[in-house]
């Protein structure tokens, strides 16, 4: 997370892009704050048909369903 140029870097290698992120977002949410990092930036968009591919929006929505509390 150290920068040679700002207080901390925010990206990472290619490998290891989702957990640099979760890390760097991890600093500005308070520690009783549950969250959640999700890295689909990849998979969302296909780039032969120009078009975003739906891709975890089942999950989430199932997810968000079934912390809803109804």
């Amino acid at each position: 997370m150290k920068s040679g140029v700002a207080d901390m870097v925010n990206t990472g290698a290619r490998p290891g892009g989702s957990i640099t992120a979760a890390l760097f977002l991890k600093q500005f949410v308070d520690e009783k704050v549950q969250w959640l990092h999700i890295d689909m930036a990849g998979p969302v968009w296909n780039d032969k048909k120009k078009a975003a591919t739906g891709f975890a929006i089942p999950t989430l929505v199932e997810w968000v369903v079934s912390n809803s509390g109804s």
